[in-house]
């Protein structure tokens, strides 16, 4: 089978782990850069032109797209669902993901738990924006943040308008979500592959950081999951159209709460938390859904 990997740096530890289990069961794998492709629309014979050759030879493709390509990523993506080549995640699906607000309605539409979370179309009644959330402290959110960048945790009512009114003034759009105090700086990442959990770890922001991001020195460990948390996990997925996502959550007093769904998660952190072979589910996956 030939397998393509879309992703802007070859070197990545998930990029690598997917080449090393796909390599052993047989398949011949590609990394390319969506950027550098040429997308060829045409009635008869739609394809890709990258370099020096049509990518018309391909039987699957594992987008590992970051957030600042997603527009053109996702028509390299969607161009390759028109030649008919599987893709673990479509694009429609990853464009969904990637847009907080339209997630997080989706989700509450499914009756998944979450955080209060309130959007406004730059109110200038900071004040009560944040009594619909329950009051201080909360968190708030650029819609365009990644990694834990863009949130702000606002410990008391005049921070939390100070920083609204400062985003405001930016025009930069924001979600505001009530604090899960008793979560203690800790949340959970499930790791989804066809629909089921694989793997899972909890991960714990360092002293004095209320983002548990492992990119911003979080440490993590593995977790074994209870019944509510694995059906919010599969169920978030299904919602979201994701067999492969990432789905964070949080342990709250009233069951877990779901943060975010991620269309391509990391494989570094949660295999090594886990020591579960994540890249080898995911081939497995593939394997499952091609002919080839």
């Amino acid at each position: 089978m030939n397998i393509v990997i879309l992703s802007r740096n070859a070197n990545l530890y998930s990029t690598n782990r997917i080449i090393e289990e796909a390599e052993k069961a047989g398949h011949r794998v590609e990394v390319i850069d969506p950027l550098q492709c040429d997308i060829i629309i045409e009635k008869e014979k739609p394809t890709i032109f990258y370099k020096d050759r049509h990518l018309d030879y391909v039987d699957a493709v594992i987008p590992r797209i970051g957030a600042s390509v997603t527009f053109y990523g996702c028509a390299v993506v969607r161009q390759f669902e028109m030649m008919n080549v599987f893709t673990t995640v479509t694009s429609d699906a990853i464009l969904n993901s990637r847009d907080k607000l339209k997630s997080l309605q989706r989700l509450s539409k499914k009756g998944i738990g979450m955080p209060k979370t309130v959007f406004t179309n730059y109110s200038r009644d900071a004040r009560e924006v944040i009594e619909h959330v329950g009051g201080a402290p909360v968190i708030i959110k650029l819609l365009e943040g990644t990694q834990g960048l863009g949130v702000v945790l606002a410990e008391t009512k005049s921070a939390a308008e100070s920083v609204l009114e400062a985003f405001n003034g930016l025009q930069a759009r924001v979600i505001v979500q009530e604090f899960i105090k008793e979560a203690k700086g800790a949340d959970l990442r499930a790791l989804v592959v066809d629909g089921q959990v694989v793997g899972a770890m909890k991960r714990q922001g360092k002293e004095g950081e209320f983002r548990s991001n492992l990119h911003r020195g979080g440490s993590a460990n593995i977790v074994k999951l209870d019944e509510s948390e694995l059906k919010l996990a599969m169920k978030a997925a299904e919602a979201l159209k994701l067999p492969v996502c990432g789905v964070d959550m949080l342990q709250s007093e009233r069951g877990p709460l779901l943060l975010e769904v991620n269309s391509t998660p990391g494989l570094e952190g949660i295999e090594k938390a886990t020591g579960r072979n994540i890249a080898k589910s995911l081939i497995k996956f593939i394997e499952r859904n091609t002919k080839s």
